[in-house]
């Protein structure tokens, strides 16, 4: 079992930046492939990134390539999506995901664990 649990987010003009963080906790936590994902109204949830177990290849949709990072803090059993020059289009509820496994996941259905997600409102 893996429990996720999301802060992060909020308000913020075009431009700028947000963290969104996602505290894991649970045995197989440590042993997981960590994916962000967002769902807008009307659509679909879509992939955003991913992140290995131990942080060393992410892996991360066009969209948000050059402007988002995904890194993990494993001492502190976190993950973070770092999001700079945030568009009025990446407003979204985000959530962070967990499976288990050593590579990189992007489909939605191959994820078992999800954050409660929270609000990213950009504006223009």
């Amino acid at each position: 079992q893996v429990q996720l649990v999301q802060s992060g987010g909020g308000l913020v003009q075009a431009g700028g930046s947000l963290r969104l963080s996602c505290a894991g906790s649970g045995r197989t936590f440590g042993r997981s492939c960590m994916g962000w994902f967002r769902r807008t109204p009307g659509k679909e949830r879509e992939f955003v990134a991913a992140v290995t177990v131990n942080g060393a290849n992410t892996y991360y949709a066009d969209s948000v390539k050059g402007r988002f990072t995904s890194s993990r803090a494993g001492a502190e059993n976190t993950v973070y999506l770092q999001m700079n020059s945030l568009k009025p289009e990446d407003t979204a509820i985000y959530y962070c995901a967990a499976v288990a496994g050593f590579g990189l996941f992007w489909r939605e259905s191959d994820y078992t664990y999800w954050g409660q997600g929270t609000q990213v409102t950009v504006s223009s």
